[in-house]
């Protein structure tokens, strides 16, 4: 668990109306730092997959160390296309004859998922320009997901994602650009790097077919322990053997850490343990928390056991499961303390929700003297829209 709050950070907590989702700016900056390091050294390209994160108020900054954005559908391609402004990438299991021809108005690069895909709608794309690339997912069978199992690992048995390979020669490879290999998690550099090295060893003959190979996300470039120069040199590596372009595109990697949801203690109620209610949800506002599942990193608390006082951390909805985490603090939680908890950008605000008319949090940034700038809040109108 996280121990001390970041100056800036104590600077502006009493003026922050919860909950919120916080940028950290000083933090996104060195996030932002790495990845241009990994482009400038290994020669690659990065994109932001905006399925993990997408705010277009940081887009200035992110978009001078990054060469475009990579969409699951049309709603992120066209945020992409007018919000960041660079190169757009799209990838869907599936396409319609609809959803296509509005992509192909905004998308640069269209991965396929499937052999059948790539015959109906090649044509299309060829139509519509020579510099639309084409590129397929294969289904590379190497697994290197940690975390919530087959829930979060292309390659898992049965998955739906990419070409296996006993299919791989019935493609029409001279029409085929990019190949793509997504099937990282939250991972760290030697699974980057065993990817690199699994591709080099078993797919060679098929990567020499194409003009770029994109590695897809999960790269976890900004955590700690991730040795930046393994993949540099990694990268380097495959791109001499093979001749070919790089791609990476990681989406949490590239905010991992560089944000927070504050929140507020509203009430503490006893039952066999004290369980402290608060302003921010695990059901509504981070449900990666109940999906994984996993309990958020909280500063100032510990394991439960760790620290005095042990309680159940719950959010102010009606459904009973809305469980937050069981942790520890030094001194017990009493209504109007503030709560700040850590890595708060990746799949949080992509994937909330209003269940029982609950307010979504305030985004708001917080910049290296400690200012607070909200950009954006939200009220009745966004439940009311969505129903």
């Amino acid at each position: 668990m996280n121990t001390a709050l970041p100056p800036h950070l104590i600077a502006a907590l009493s003026t922050i109306p919860t909950p919120a989702y916080v940028v950290d700016m000083a933090a996104l900056k060195r996030n932002m730092a790495t990845a241009e390091h990994i482009r400038t050294h290994a020669g690659c390209r990065i994109l932001l997959a905006t399925k993990a994160f997408a705010l277009p108020a940081v887009f200035p900054l992110m978009r001078t160390s990054l060469d475009g954005t990579t969409a699951s559908g049309i709603h992120e391609a066209r945020l992409g296309r007018e919000d960041f402004g660079k190169e757009v990438h799209v990838f869907s299991p599936a396409y319609t004859e609809d959803t296509l021809a509005e992509l192909l108005l905004i998308c640069d690069h269209i991965y396929f998922n499937s052999v059948d895909q790539v015959r109906r709608f090649l044509p299309a794309v060829r139509a519509a320009g020579q510099d639309r690339k084409v590129g397929i997912r294969i289904n590379p069978g190497y697994s290197r997901a940690t975390l919530g199992g087959n829930l979060y690992d292309p390659c898992s048995p049965r998955s739906r994602f990419g070409v296996l390979r006993e299919d791989l020669e019935k493609l029409p490879w001279d029409d085929i650009d990019i190949l793509h290999a997504h099937t990282l998690c939250e991972s760290l550099h030697d699974g980057a790097i065993g990817l690199i090295e699994h591709l080099s060893r078993e797919f060679g003959p098929f990567i020499r077919r194409v003009k770029a190979v994109n590695f897809g996300g999960g790269h976890f470039i900004n955590k700690r322990g991730y040795d930046v120069e393994a993949l540099i040199r990694a990268i380097r590596g495959f791109r001499d053997a093979f001749g070919v372009e790089i791609i990476l595109e990681p989406g949490s990697g590239l905010v991992v850490d560089a944000g927070y949801l504050v929140a507020t203690v509203l009430d503490v109620v006893h039952n066999e343990t004290d369980v402290v209610i608060v302003d921010a949800s695990a059901a509504c506002h981070m449900p990666d928390v109940l999906e994984v599942p996993y309990t958020p990193p909280l500063f100032g608390a510990a394991e439960p056991g760790t620290l005095p006082c042990s309680c159940i951390l719950a959010g102010n909805t009606c459904m009973t499961g809305d469980i937050i985490g069981d942790y520890s603090f030094a001194q017990p939680p009493k209504p109007g303390d503030r709560l700040v908890f850590g890595d708060m950008l990746q799949y949080s605000f992509v994937k909330n929700n209003t269940f029982n008319g609950t307010k979504l949090p305030d985004i708001g940034l917080l910049h290296e003297d400690g200012g607070y700038e909200v950009v954006k809040r939200f009220g009745y109108e966004e439940f009311r829209s969505r129903l």
